[in-house]
Parts: C-alpha cells; structure tokens; sequence
C-alpha cells in the first residue's frame, strides 16, 4: 500500500504543466519566436497548395467541358485523388492552432 501511495504521489511531477502557466516560448537561434516561424512557413505552404488546388480543379473543369459529361478521363479521377490528399494536408495544417 505504501509503495501505490509513493508512485501516486509521484505522479504529478512526471505531467507537462497546465497550458495557462506556459515558460518562456521557444526561440530559434536568430531570435524569433519559433511558434511565428511555423506559421509563416504554413502560411507559404496553404498558398502553394491553394495554387496547386486551383491548376487542377481548372483541368477538371476544362476535362469535363471537353468530353461534354459522357465519359470521364482517368485523369480526372487522378485529379481529384490528388486534390483530396491537398485538403487533407492543409486540414492537418490548420488544426494545428
């Protein structure tokens, strides 16, 4: 019994402090905040992918217009595939903050 009240005891020492009481934040070693960083770096990333969602939502509009709805390329559904791994990646991203 003593040994189950020694390791509960112990415990809370072993668990992260609560999110309010926060230490410093991190820096990188030129100085900037490493939290600002990674949302810039985000930022940049959500654009290019935005980019790359518009190029191929453009081919599968311009697919669709050309075969006039009767048949759909192979491509199209590559397309989407590949503008569904986008979405996901950008989700992930954002849940983040």
């Amino acid at each position: 019994m003593a040994l189950c009240l020694l390791f509960a005891f112990s415990l809370p020492a072993q668990f992260p402090q609560p999110p309010g009481e926060d230490p410093e934040p991190k820096r990188l070693p030129n100085g900037k905040l490493q939290s600002e960083e990674i949302l810039k770096a985000d930022y940049k990333a959500n654009l290019k992918d935005l980019a790359e969602l518009r190029r191929l939502t453009d081919s599968i509009e311009e697919e669709t217009k050309k075969n006039q709805g009767h048949v759909l390329a192979l491509k199209t559904f590559k397309d989407l595939e590949e503008i569904e791994k986008i979405v996901k990646r950008m989700r992930t991203r954002m849940k983040r903050y």
